[in-house]
């Protein structure tokens, strides 16, 4: 704790949070939900007392202090109210990845000597029966979707979950409820991690309550005194971002959540949005990404008339808004042309988005191009970026309307400090963070634990950045992921990565390589239509793509027309853009000297993105380690920019 300020206020369990927020906003709506085509709601008062049940069920079922209950399935009523009973309860509320192996949930559900699962459906079920035998510590499970399809010892319905706790008395619960610590750990958050086995992140009660009032007054949201706040629940809620913002930040500032459908990520999320239309919004890049291109390939279609207006508005929005950026101002830029180019366009935009009420629109979690930044500050919605990680109960830095720069991931949220170790000549260090948002540990792994925080407490990041004389934080790269190339020079790869793709607009995603190499090279993926059930990339190119290829002489209506080289058009379009990336490299190591297109775009059901769609290099390397060698197997030919050879 500090000595004054936000720092130093006093700490709260979860229980007095909620408590507190169940006293000022009582029958205010809490959470919101469709069941069929019918909206349904529960006030914040409901909340409270359901979750209290539900503590009682767990504890029926033998939850034993300090086990986990793990919670596989997609955002619903059911996950909240599980994750807080298991806390009430004197539990771990532990979100298990929808998208997990039944191996990988095993791991989670092992080491942290769960209890209960709650499971969301039939498909969910099948994964723990499959290991639940080498599980010495499960005593239920509970399905909380559809109805049961079979009767099993120790597995209940939602219903039958709830019922074991209604009778129960009052006091047993308080009792636990009474003797639990601020610094107690309430919540485990299970790290995507790249290399070796996921890491159960320690969350104590403080660092929920104390991050979630730090983040409400950083961001300006206002209690339903003033005007309710309206979220959207729909990123994956064993992710920490996702969590805090929809759970502990809500609960704070009594917030309504609205749930969205299972398949948003696959393209219902647009009309959950319109239905709901939220006041804050938090997406990670490729959700923002995937709204930019379907928003292009619907102006690939439209008029030429209905393109110029568009253009033209745009290019009012972003001039307008880069010069009251650079003004420093946070009041809407006035001229007439833009107040034409909002009715016309902007207006309309956000209309169709869902965003027309939304005034701080988020992105953090990965990171983002400044190409999709601009694309919507060009239609004036300004992207807040953040940065966090698990370790720091979420945020550690936001941008908000008065303190915003484009691509920086803004200031510390108030009581947390920022720290550059060793910074280079150009001021990038890697980013170390205090505050009480820092994290008690990794479950069970003491080592890990030592080597994640210094003997001061600053949790080092494993990110390199660096500060603005204004403080604002930009984020360079990860230490993990600098390729040291054999010659021995440190290469960050997302700049060079994003510059590619800004260059050369139909790239979907590209990953440098050339780690212990002696060049660079690049595996690239071409934009694609999605299966809108399985969420995997199809062979079919975009609208988008497609008519950039026609504007290229190329009649390529497929990936697998462009794949390996296949299209000239094409290649010689890839390579001109590489060329003016390689123009402005700081040295002859950073350029690229050989690339691929491969034959399907990286998704999260390939393997290629983790949960919240970040790369993962080392995934990547080992499915295409056949096509990287082959980039090193021959020394390149040098070619003049003038006339480049298109790769083999």
């Amino acid at each position: 704790m500090g000595d004054s300020g936000i720092a130093a206020e006093p700490a709260l369990t979860i229980h007095q949070m909620f408590a507190s927020s169940v006293e000022r906003f009582g029958d205010h709506p809490a959470l919101g939900w469709k069941d069929g085509e019918q909206q349904k709601s529960l006030t914040y008062r409901e909340y409270y007392q359901t979750c209290r049940v539900a503590a009682k069920s767990f504890l029926k079922l033998g939850l034993e202090r300090c086990h986990g209950v793990g919670i596989l399935g997609f955002n619903s009523v059911e996950w909240f109210i599980s994750d807080i009973g298991a806390i009430l309860a004197g539990g771990f509320g532990v979100g298990i990845y929808t998208t997990n192996s039944p191996d990988a949930c095993l791991y989670v559900a092992d080491n942290c000597k769960t209890n209960v699962i709650v499971v969301e459906n039939h498909e969910q079920l099948q994964k723990i029966l499959q290991v639940e035998d080498r599980l010495p510590h499960l005593k239920a499970i509970v399905q909380y979707k559809d109805a049961l399809k079979e009767k099993r010892p120790n597995l209940y319905s939602w219903a039958e979950f709830m019922e074991l706790g209604r009778g129960e008395p009052d006091a047993p619960l308080d009792a636990i409820i009474a003797s639990q610590k601020p610094n107690q750990c309430c919540t485990l958050i299970y790290t995507s991690g790249t290399t070796g086995q996921p890491k159960g992140v320690m969350l104590s009660h403080d660092n929920l309550t104390w991050t979630a009032m730090s983040t409400c007054r950083h961001v300006n949201l206002t209690e339903p005194s003033q005007a309710q706040e309206a979220i959207v629940s729909y990123l994956p809620l064993s992710h920490v971002a996702a969590q805090m913002v929809d759970i502990w930040v809500s609960m704070k500032v009594g917030a309504v959540t609205h749930f969205a459908q299972p398949d948003a990520l696959k393209g219902s999320l647009v009309n959950t949005m319109k239905e709901v239309r939220p006041t804050a919004f938090m997406g990670v890049p490729r959700v923002w990404e995937k709204m930019q291109e379907k928003m292009k390939s619907i102006g690939a279609t439209s008029s030429t008339v209905q393109r110029k207006v568009a253009a033209w508005a745009k290019d009012v929005g972003l001039q307008a808004n880069l010069n009251k950026l650079n003004q420093n101002g946070a009041s809407p830029p006035s001229s007439l042309s833009y107040q034409i180019a909002n009715n016309l366009v902007f207006k309309k935009v956000r209309k169709a988005l869902g965003l027309d009420r939304c005034s701080k629109c988020f992105t953090g979690a990965a990171p983002i191009t400044k190409d999709t930044l601009e694309f919507f500050l060009s239609l004036n919605i300004p992207l807040y970026e953040l940065f966090g990680m698990s370790e720091s109960s979420g945020p550690h830095t936001v941008s908000v309307p008065e303190a915003f720069r484009l691509t920086s991931v803004g200031k510390e949220i108030p009581g947390c400090r920022t720290k550059l170790q060793s910074p280079d000549a150009e001021g990038n260090g890697e980013i170390c963070l205090w505050g009480r948002h820092v994290f008690m540990g990794y479950l069970n792994m003491p080592d890990e634990t030592e080597e994640a925080l210094d003997s001061e407490g600053w949790l080092r990041s494993g990110d390199l950045g660096k500060q603005d004389k204004s403080g604002f934080l930009f984020i360079t790269g990860r230490i993990k992921e600098l390729i040291i190339t054999a010659g021995g020079e440190n290469v960050a790869p997302v700049p060079i990565e994003d510059a590619v793709k800004e260059q050369v607009p139909f790239i979907s995603n590209a990953m440098l390589i050339g780690d212990k190499k002696k060049f660079l090279s690049m595996l690239i993926t071409i934009k694609c239509q999605v299966n809108a059930d399985s969420g995997a990339p199809e062979d079919e190119l975009t609208p988008e793509v497609v008519e950039l290829c026609r504007r290229l002489g190329s009649n390529a209506t497929r990936v697998s027309e462009l794949a390996a080289g296949k299209d000239r058009a094409v290649n010689t379009a890839i390579q001109e853009g590489i060329n003016r990336v390689n123009e402005k490299a700081t040295s002859n190591a950073q350029r690229i000297q050989k690339w691929l297109i491969l034959d399907k775009d990286f998704s999260i059901i390939g393997g290629e993105l983790g949960p919240t769609t970040k790369l993962k290099r080392p995934v990547v390397a080992k499915m295409y380690k056949e096509q990287i060698n082959n980039f090193y197997k021959e020394v390149p030919t040098p070619t003049s920019p003038d006339a480049p050879e298109p790769p083999k």
